[in-house]
């Protein structure tokens, strides 16, 4: 499972760049399967989820390439529509495979995904909207079976504005007949990012970034070129490394307009933000300051994957801080862990107080999810003696060369896999 080593207390200064989405990558890899020809994918992360998707997305039929960083996917052939097991059970991102296999063959089979254990995140808006869209649908011994002759644009307006039924939509439309309007669409840049390479595929959709978007189905689609834009939870999250072992970093390839959430909570613990082009500076004062109140929102709010980061830095910065998790109900796994290195921490269902100490100490932790491992080792950077966070291929799951990058700014940390 692997594991990181930190030794704590250096502060970090330098420059790194930023990696590809991972949010964003996973419903453009599905995505391929609509085109029949090749994809070419520049800035693509080098995770584990995008290993597992590509190798689900080999277990169908498609042809996976890559020459240097250049990702190449052939989609040309696909040779079943059941989608493999084993890798589905990986990730709850696989499940935007439902509405792109669906939206080629008519027909898809897939289990209930697996992923991160933070919360229930039900699909049943999902499967409503294909409903609507004249699919048949059959819920047995844990997987999911789709058929339809032919899919069907209709009015879609879902309960809540969730990203992963908003992408599944949006693909299943893309090569139907007639016109889908998603009422209530999910709103973030990931969402902006499916409709651009659907669009460069030949699509057409439009809206996204808004609460109403359009598809109009097409007959086909064409081979793309396409550069996987950066990754602003990775952004965030070296904002919060910055903020809690100190210094001064130059974050490069930034998007930031996608992260003016995160900036500004940022700029309220007092960190120093100096905008330049697609770079970001930031510069963490020598106290943090508490917040009084952090909610987690659909975008444009704070967004809930930068939770647990941004605790980390609350357990030492000076004041109390309140945080409210309103999209998932399982997302502090991370509390006992930090408690684990010293922090004041009390929780009441969604509800988080953090009470600001001094500093952290060095302690053995366990890693339960992507991002509450994430802020185990951002915790650990910034705590006296040595950390070792367990379980690390949960981060491995969303975080490249993350001990390369940090190493490159001043810290002590090393991956191991024993």
């Amino acid at each position: 499972m692997g594991k990181f080593i930190i030794e704590g207390g250096y502060s970090l200064s330098g420059e790194v760049k930023v990696q590809g989405s991972k949010n964003a990558v996973l419903p453009l890899l599905a995505a391929t399967v609509l085109n029949k020809g090749k994809t070419y994918f520049y800035n693509c992360p080098k995770i584990l989820d995008v290993y597992n998707m590509l190798n689900i997305l080999a277990g169908i039929g498609c042809m996976i390439e890559w020459e240097d960083d250049v990702l190449i996917i052939d989609s040309s052939v696909i040779t079943t529509h059941i989608i493999p097991e084993k890798y589905v059970q990986m990730m709850r991102s696989s499940i935007i495979l439902l509405g792109s296999v669906l939206s080629r063959l008519k027909n898809v089979k897939i289990c209930f995904p697996g992923g991160c254990s933070i919360g229930t995140r039900p699909i049943d808006l999902h499967l409503k909207a294909l409903k609507q869209m004249n699919v048949a649908i059959k819920d047995r011994h844990g997987f999911i079976e789709c058929h339809t002759n032919k899919i069907i644009g209709n009015h879609v307006s879902l309960d809540y504005p969730s990203v992963g039924a908003t992408e599944n939509i949006m693909l299943t439309a893309v090569l139907s007949e007639g016109t889908t309007v998603i009422n209530n669409a999910a709103k973030e840049p990931e969402i902006l990012e499916l409709q651009e390479f659907l669009n460069k595929m030949g699509a057409k959709v439009h809206g996204a970034g808004t609460d109403t978007i359009s598809i109009q189905g097409v007959s086909e689609l064409q081979s793309v070129e396409y550069r996987i834009m950066p990754d602003r939870i990775v952004a965030g999250s070296y904002m919060c490394a910055v903020a809690s072992a100190g210094g001064e970093v130059l974050l490069k390839d930034v998007c930031k307009s996608h992260m003016n959430a995160t900036i500004s909570k940022m700029q309220e613990m007092g960190c120093v933000m100096k905008e330049y082009d697609k770079n970001i500076l930031i510069q963490a004062p020598k106290k943090l300051q508490s917040i009084d109140l952090l909610r987690t929102q659909p975008y444009p709010g704070f967004p809930t994957d930068m939770q647990a980061q941004i605790m980390n830095c609350f357990v030492i910065a000076d004041g109390t801080s309140i945080i409210a998790e309103t999209i998932f109900e399982s997302r502090y796994k991370h509390v006992a862990e930090l408690v684990k290195m010293g922090a004041d921490i009390i929780t009441d269902g969604r509800i988080a107080v953090i009470k600001g100490v001094s500093r952290l100490n060095g302690a053995e932790v366990f890693a339960e999810d992507l991002r509450g491992g994430a802020a185990l080792v951002l915790a650990g950077l910034g705590a006296e003696g040595e950390t070792v966070v367990n379980h690390a291929h949960h981060i491995l799951r969303g975080y490249e060369n993350l001990d390369q990058d940090l190493g490159l700014l001043g810290a002590k940390i090393k991956y191991t896999s024993d």
